[in-house]
């Protein structure tokens, strides 16, 4: 009973946490996780490395420290001093087994330095990769809101929105462009186009009329002025010849 019990609980809550997930949102902060880790780990392989290095400079001191005793035990026996050389050859044998000691270490020390540089190098190219597929993931999403949008719209279009909208409006306007039309030809058509080309052609014609009179008054009226003349020459012309023939008969006499 009480696993069941603890079972329902699980489920319950799992159920609402699963609804309160966006993928979305747990891919962004896997990223933000996955780049926090680097700084810790570079923390963890400084640690190593440090030991290692510290293993490193023991190690030396350990063997310059063989070799000081080595020549000291020498000296010592060569002085004919056992008693020193005794004394020296106990801190060689302490030295050796410190130098054994550290070497053991420095070995383990080195193979998790290298154990570390090829766990990051590997954590690196996972890292990386996931964080690829997140961004990818991340961009389909995107993608996919986009489609989504355009697929309400063009749904929108069909069923009883903007299409439907846009379709009553221009039969609306193309019906009242036609209405219009009509009404235009009606009124031209209760108009007699043919009674006013006549009396504008009626027109036309008394006005040439009129000017072709002016024309053959002009004419006359030239004509008129060329004959006084002419008989205004023939009077000054029979004068002058009554003036002659008297004086012709005054000089006879």
């Amino acid at each position: 009973m009480f696993k069941r019990f603890i079972r329902a609980i699980k489920s319950l809550f799992g159920g609402l946490i699963s609804s309160m997930e966006d993928p979305k949102l747990i891919l962004e902060q896997n990223i933000r996780d996955l780049n926090d880790q680097i700084p810790q780990m570079n923390e963890n392989i400084a640690t190593v490395k440090a030991n290692l290095m510290l293993l490193q400079k023991e190690a030396n001191r350990n063997a310059r420290a063989i070799e000081d005793l080595t020549a000291k035990i020498k000296s010592a026996i060569q002085a004919n001093r056992d008693d020193i050389a005794e004394g020296y050859a106990l801190q060689l044998e302490k030295a050796k087994e410190n130098y054994n000691s550290t070497k053991e270490q420095l070995v383990f020390a080195e193979k998790a330095y290298e154990k570390a540089l090829k766990v990051k190098k590997v954590f690196m190219r996972e890292k990386d990769r996931k964080i690829q597929e997140a961004k990818e993931a991340l961009r389909a999403s995107e993608r996919a809101e986009w489609q989504s949008k355009i697929a309400d719209t063009l749904e929108q279009f069909e069923v009883g929105g903007i299409d439907q909208t846009h379709d009553e409006m221009i039969s609306r306007i193309n019906e009242e462009a036609a209405k219009n039309e009509a009404r235009m030809e009606i009124a031209l058509d209760s108009i007699d186009t043919e009674t006013m080309e006549i009396e504008a052609n009626a027109e036309k014609i008394r006005a040439k009329s009129l000017v072709e009179q002016f024309k053959m008054e002009m004419n006359e009226g030239t004509k008129g002025g060329s004959i006084s003349m002419d008989e205004e020459e023939e009077a000054g012309a029979e004068k002058e010849s009554g003036k002659t023939v008297g004086n012709k008969e005054k000089s006879g006499s």
